[in-house]
């Protein structure tokens, strides 16, 4: 949510934002807004003014009782309780108005950065550099899915019956293997600085408009039936909820952790050969993390948050490269992102393996987190970005790290968490 300051004072810097996100249609709600602040401010002041008055002539009663004139007393007293009705549906209105105009802030997108490159959508997110060589090997690489089969580590039948498509088992060293990822991503950035967190899966309503735009909690989120609760799309969602409402002193900044949950999302409609396989999931795990820091130190966070996640995947043995999300690819309340996008060696292109992004102040704004300074309190800068997300990180994991005879090799830096393992053999 921007600040309305940019409304009342450069309309057509908000327009032409939205116009950069290709979105219109919103267009008109700057206006709408305008004029409902304006009238907002109106009321207010003839509120003010009003109260004022009926302090004032409050003063004057004692002293004509005190004088003896009871009928002008009286005469005053009515012309109070006037006053007091006309106040109360001034402040009517005002509530009104302030939620009238809060559900048309909340629509309009949040201010991109200079440097974000003007797409309609992701198919014009532009590639910025690469780390490693992407390599395709004499040897075929089958599909996923069939790799984990023949080593023994997947189910997907026995989960169709449990629980329906979009689910899985993952069994014996795969199921390690994936846990490992996990627990070196949780130690990678323990030791980067950043403090640990398990958080709670499910949020409320509240929360959740804090924290992401109306039309990705409808594409994403699962609701609790008849509970003000969601479960969490992303651990991102309950960490930056962990400060709403608070204000944080200046000494504690910047906060950054670092945070493990499963994640549930919707993930509707059907995407062929990749349904059979672990691309597009309801469940997944993952390791987060989070920065809420001072505003202008934000863009310094963006650089060193996405370049850890390339480092983790390195020392997977992934190359990866970084991809900037265009301004028709941002979600409402980014200000700028990128992905972080990993090889496949079968299906010979890069893929979404996770997602940085800095929200400048949007997030803050709603859920009221800020800071107190010499000029009084202001809203922080809040920063996500994936570390490691699994079943995903995995794919490209036994891809990059398949063999042709069948086994999958084990990154050196995951070998201690899989007891010394070296390899994962094909069964027989």
């Amino acid at each position: 949510m921007i600040d309305i300051k940019l409304i009342r004072e450069n309309k057509d810097l908000v327009k032409e934002n939205i116009k950069k996100k290709f979105q219109d249609e919103k267009l008109p709600l700057v206006d709408e807004v305008f004029e409902l602040d304006k009238r907002v401010r109106e009321v207010q002041v003839k509120a003010d003014g009003l109260k004022a008055d009926k302090n004032r002539l409050s003063g004057e009663i004692g002293k004509l009782m005190k004088d003896g004139k009871k009928e002008d007393a009286n005469k005053i007293k009515e012309d109070i309780s006037k006053m007091s009705n006309e106040i109360a549906d001034l402040e009517k209105e005002q509530d009104c108005l302030t939620i009238n105009i809060r559900e048309k802030m909340m629509v309009i997108p949040q201010i991109i950065d200079s440097s974000v490159p003007i797409g309609h959508d992701d198919t014009e997110n532009v590639e910025v550099q690469r780390f490693g060589d992407p390599v395709v090997p004499s040897y075929e690489i089958p599909y996923h899915a069939d790799i984990l089969e023949k080593v023994g580590g997947i189910d997907k039948d026995s989960a169709g019956r449990t629980s329906g498509q979009g689910f899985y088992y993952l069994l014996g060293d795969i199921a390690r293997l994936h846990e490992a990822m996990i627990a070196y991503a949780r130690d990678f950035m323990i030791d980067a600085g950043f403090t640990y967190a398990i958080p709670p899966f499910m949020i409320h309503s509240d929360v959740v408009t804090g924290v992401m735009s109306f039309p990705e909690m409808q594409a994403m989120m699962y609701k609790i039936e008849g509970e003000d609760l969601y479960l969490i799309g992303t651990s991102e969602h309950s960490m930056i909820g962990k400060f709403k409402d608070q204000i944080i002193k200046k000494e504690e900044l910047p906060i950054h952790m670092t945070s493990y949950s499963p994640c549930f999302r919707k993930e509707g409609g059907s995407h062929g050969l990749e349904e059979r396989g672990l691309y597009r999931v309801h469940q997944f795990e993952k390791q987060e993390m989070i920065v809420i820091c001072e505003p202008e130190d934000s863009m310094k966070w963006y650089e060193k948050m996405w370049k850890l996640t390339v480092d983790i995947f390195r020392n997977f043995d992934i190359p990866v490269r970084q991809l900037e999300c265009c301004s028709g690819d941002l979600a409402d309340l980014k200000v700028k992102s990128c992905d972080i996008e990993a090889w496949s060696p079968r299906q010979k292109k890069y893929f979404e393996v996770g997602s940085c992004s800095t929200l400048g102040d949007a997030q803050a704004r709603r859920l009221g987190i800020r800071a107190k300074g010499e000029k009084g309190t202001y809203y922080l800068h809040t920063l996500n970005n994936t570390v490691v997300a699994t079943p995903r990180g995995l794919i490209a994991l036994i891809e990059n790290n398949y063999q042709e005879d069948g086994s999958i090799k084990i990154p050196k830096v995951l070998q201690s968490y899989m007891g010394g393992k070296t390899s994962i053999e094909p069964k027989k």
